[in-house]
């Protein structure tokens, strides 16, 4: 059950999306599908929602986004490079004219001095346009990072598809 700011937003998110005739795509590591399940738990989401994809393994962001192996040798899974081209890959693999892409440490263990817990990193796409990147830092524990993983990328998503109207 998704709490009911979330829901808000993502009902927001809906209406922006409608109104420009767009959809969306998603490509979550940490959240594990949280963003397209708070989406898609809205009456009506199938207009705007094209797909998403659970990327959590290095192996699937390789084979189901197109990210460059190397790249995440490079810079590790939770970099911004990485949610970069998983947003782009979930943009060119969808009919989507917008997508998000997170990956982080939830915690609660797995994080480093260089990457810690509640480091998320977000990626965000839209057709024609380059490819924007944020990292943000959450606290508390795994539910608690993993909520506002889900809230911000919403938010980015919206913000997106009011400025680009």
């Amino acid at each position: 059950m998704i709490k009911r700011d979330t829901r808000e937003w993502a009902r927001r998110l809906i209406d922006a999306l409608r109104a420009r005739n767009w959809h969306c795509a998603t490509a979550e590591s940490c959240t594990g599908g949280g963003i397209a399940s708070a989406i898609t738990d809205i009456a009506g989401s199938s207009d705007v929602f094209d797909r998403g994809f659970v990327t959590y393994s290095n192996t699937a962001k390789v084979q189901m986004l197109g990210v460059d192996a190397a790249l995440i040798a490079a810079h590790g899974a939770v970099s911004q490079e990485v949610a970069n081209a998983m947003a782009a890959g979930a943009l060119a693999r969808s009919e989507a004219d917008c997508a998000v892409a997170v990956t982080g440490v939830a915690g609660p263990g797995g994080g480093s001095k260089e990457k810690p817990v509640g480091m998320v990193c977000f990626g965000w796409a839209v057709a024609r346009h380059p490819v924007t990147a944020e990292t943000v830092h959450f606290a508390g524990d795994r539910a608690a990072v993993r909520e506002a993983a889900v809230l911000h990328a919403l938010s980015g998503l919206l913000k997106i598809a009011m400025k680009n109207s």
